[in-house]
């Protein structure tokens, strides 16, 4: 998984935030809002100083009890005011931030769809878990608190200090003697927060991801008796977090006793030259009064500096974190001028194929179209993170399946056989050569229609938290599919079972299908295979769960499939491979042999030694 760990400290706070902007904008509104009436709340309290000025000064010291009452009055509605429009401010942002949330949750979500495999191979799934929950849920407090009060308080310190400064200048340079020190060491901790934010938000994907695999990987754990070292695992990850999070305490206490004692000792200073200069006569007790009020409805915008500074940069690392997924590129859909480029390329390359078609078919008596059914030519391919001088996985694949015929893939351990079935849905790019359906190149399609052609069946098969049926009509985009397809693709793949259930196709698989034995899952693996009655099917080992009753019934079944489709299946087992019409042998990343099964077991020694039994287990071995 890539990180910017290293990048943390050079990167610019600001500059990140300022990324949340198009999310924002819809909310602009209700946000700017909010702030002015956070700043009119307040300002609000920075008046209520000035009547205990005039109340001081004036009926106090005539000893005018009413007007004592009204000051009082005047002091509890400004007070209430200023309640009122907090709660306004608190009203006006929770609609619009919960949706920006959601909006950013959606984008990430659809990123994750539109993500190349590659990345999904590189990314633990607990990293991206975190961004989308923990990560998501910072920057929608920075929105709601940081944001704003950033905003406000800087208004409010400012305001607050003119009032002080003309109320006493003297005074005021007092109070205003901490702020230089205040702001270095405001600077000093952003910069070391932002690294220890970074690194515990981190953390928190790490522990996510281990405890998603221990959860998913139960059986696995307890029948190897493996919980102790799991814990352990888990304890581990647990005790750094925990040490990262006291790192980051630790510097919010530092900032926090700076920001409170500084000021603080300035309030103290204030005061007692303050009472000496009423006691010469110098400064009226209202003004001191007022001076020392507005000196307090100060701390709270000062005292919260460090937290509200904290929050924006935990808030800056979640956006970084959220946006290293965003800006990763997603599967691309060729222009328009690449596939007119492309057409031109495949028209030559199509006179070519004719002519190659009919040399070879005219040996063996057969026409076939030229370019038709499922056609590999000078495929090559390279995992994006492997060495770029090692060899490639796939080195110039050539094969043609044509339409209505069967290939079986055979070949040992590690050949690349899953690789090259992953190269037909694009779930990977060739690096070099092309790969076509009926003439044109798949990358000339766009993936919704190349992947409405072709259907997979993955040697494990993934089912998911929702219905049998729902899981098996995944296979079709057709909007009229109901019981009629659904039927019969499980009497295709043999998944009589399903009827045995307890709400029939309508009982709810649990995660990853664990509620079912492997033969069980693999059976709707294949029926969503097969649901969408697809012109190519790809089939990864489909049966190598069955036993050996269910795989013969299976087989039965699919003959009648693959007898109106193109499909590539790849086998390990004689019993798979007799379902094909023809077997392409694949053998350090090329296809060295193709004909039927019957001779290659005579011409090939590889073949007949993948075939036999003890080919098998020193295979597997």
């Amino acid at each position: 998984m890539p990180t910017t760990r290293e990048n943390t400290e050079d990167r610019s706070a600001v500059r990140t935030l300022l990324r949340l902007w198009p999310y924002v904008r819809p909310a602009r509104a209700r946000l700017s809002a909010a702030a002015f009436v956070a700043v009119l709340a307040s300002c609000t309290g920075l008046v209520i100083p000035l009547v205990l000025k005039w109340m001081v000064d004036g009926p106090v010291a005539d000893r005018d009890r009413a007007g004592v009452w009204l000051g009082a009055l005047c002091l509890l509605l400004l007070g209430f005011a200023e309640a009122l429009l907090f709660g306004a401010r608190r009203w006006l942002v929770a609609r619009p931030l919960s949706h920006v949330e959601a909006e950013m949750r959606a984008a990430l979500y659809r990123r994750l769809q539109r993500l190349p495999v590659a990345f999904h191979d590189r990314w633990p799934s607990g990293q991206l878990l975190s961004r989308a929950t923990a990560d998501l849920g910072l920057v929608r407090m920075f929105l709601a608190f940081p944001l704003t009060f950033l905003l406000v308080n800087s208004v409010t310190i400012v305001i607050g200090v003119i009032i002080m400064l003309l109320q006493d200048w003297t005074l005021g340079l007092v109070i205003l003697g901490p702020a230089i020190p205040v702001m270095v060491m405001c600077v000093v901790f952003e910069h070391r927060y932002a690294v220890v934010a970074r690194r515990a938000q981190d953390q928190v994907g790490d522990l996510t991801t281990v405890v998603e695999e221990s959860v998913l990987g139960i059986r696995i754990i307890k029948g190897f008796g493996r919980h102790r070292s799991q814990a352990q695992a888990f304890r581990e990850i647990s005790k750094s977090l925990r040490g990262t999070e006291l790192a980051k305490a630790r510097l919010l206490a530092t900032i926090w006793a700076v920001i409170v004692t500084l000021p603080e000792l300035a309030i103290g200073a204030a005061l007692v030259l303050g009472a000496v200069q009423v006691a010469d006569g110098e400064l009226s007790a209202g003004t001191l009064v007022a001076f020392l009020s507005t000196a307090l409805a100060l701390r709270w915008p000062v005292d919260s500096i460090g937290f509200l500074l904290a929050m924006s940069q935990e808030a800056a690392t979640a956006t970084e974190r959220y946006f290293e997924v965003m800006d990763e590129e997603p599967e691309r859909e060729k222009t328009e001028s690449e596939k007119t480029e492309n057409g031109a390329a495949e028209n030559g390359q199509r006179d070519r194929d004719r002519d190659r078609d009919r040399d070879r078919d005219s040996v063996v008596g057969a026409v076939a179209t030229a370019g038709a059914g499922l056609r590999f030519d000078g495929v090559v391919f390279r995992y994006p993170d492997a060495d770029p001088t090692s060899p490639p996985t796939l080195d110039r694949v050539d094969l043609h399946i044509r339409p209505g015929e069967s290939m079986a893939l055979v070949g040992a351990t590690g050949s690349g056989k899953t690789t090259l079935t992953a190269l037909v849905p694009r779930l990977h790019e060739a690096t070099s050569g092309r790969i076509t359906l009926d003439g044109t190149d798949v990358t000339a399609m766009s993936r919704s229609e190349l992947r409405s052609k072709v259907a997979v069946a993955f040697e494990e098969p993934t089912l998911f938290s929702a219905s049998v049926g729902e899981n098996v009509l995944m296979g079709t985009d057709a909007e009229d599919a109901g019981r009629d397809e659904l039927e019969r693709a499980l009497a295709v793949a043999q998944a009589d079972f399903v009827h045995a259930l307890p709400q029939g196709a309508d009982t709810q698989v649990g995660e990853q299908g664990l509620s079912l034995s492997g033969g069980q899952r693999q059976r709707l693996a294949l029926a969503r295979a097969v649901v969408g009655r697809p012109r190519f099917l790809v089939l990864d080992d489909p049966l190598s769960a069955l036993d050996v009753h269910t795989e013969a019934a299976v087989e039965a079944a699919l003959r009648q499939v693959l007898a109106d489709t193109t499909a590539l299946i790849v086998a390990h087992r004689p019993s798979t491979v007799l379902l094909a019409d023809r077997v392409a042998l694949l053998s350090g990343g090329r296809i060295t042999a193709v004909g039927t099964h019957q001779e290659l077991l005579r011409g090939n020694p590889e073949y007949a030694h993948l075939m036999s039994g003890t080919g098998r287990q020193e295979d597997d071995r």
